[in-house]
């Protein structure tokens, strides 16, 4: 029979690991602020409508993760010392060369505290492939003035914006662009067509 000492041990070393499963199964908590580093509000940084491309836009092949964002994001972004990340544009499985997809945060410190932003060129088989893909992965379909949204199941999104938005794609005329959430493709500056 253990002795009572080792009873006490493995008792204690149960209930840490039941409390640490437990914290596991519970949503998961929103991202820890540095000091110096406070996720910028969408309102605080967002336009009031949706962007469009101008003859002020960036051509195409000129876009960088600077450029894609409007001026006005991309000075609250570095106000508050935030630098980008930039990757290849997908969608599920498939990339689009010449597409781009953004990362920003504040990359000095362990957080999920970033907000997405990307834009590809897409024709219209490739448009219509890639909605029916996310469809079929449980992605909800809005009409919208500008396209169609299609909206990832905010059961399984880690960001939500105000209206419950998770990763949202904005499908367009020859175009696509990607945000963390609904609210966030506002922020985008799509390219000079």
């Amino acid at each position: 029979m253990p002795s009572l000492p080792r009873l006490v041990l493995a008792a204690a070393a149960s209930a840490v690991l039941v409390g640490s499963l437990a914290a596991c199964a519970t949503t998961a908590p929103a991202p820890a602020e540095t000091a110096g580093s406070p996720t910028p509000s969408v309102s605080a940084i967002g336009p009031t409508s949706t962007p469009t491309a101008t003859s002020t836009a960036v051509a195409a092949g000129d876009l960088t993760c600077d450029t894609l964002i409007a001026a006005d994001t991309l000075a609250q972004f570095e106000a508050q010392k935030w630098t980008s990340q930039q990757g290849a544009f997908a969608i599920g499985d498939v990339e689009y060369d010449d597409g781009i997809a953004c990362t920003w945060g504040d990359f000095t410190v362990a957080s999920g505290n970033v907000i997405i932003f990307g834009w590809a060129p897409i024709d219209a088989d490739e448009a219509t492939a890639a909605r029916a893909a996310l469809q079929a992965e449980g992605w909800r379909i809005e009409e919208g003035p500008d396209g169609d949204y299609l909206t990832e199941d905010p059961n399984q999104s880690l960001t939500l914006d105000e209206n419950g938005y998770g990763m949202t794609y904005l499908f367009g005329d020859g175009w696509v662009t990607m945000a963390d959430t609904k609210q966030n493709l506002l922020l985008i500056e799509r390219p000079a067509s």
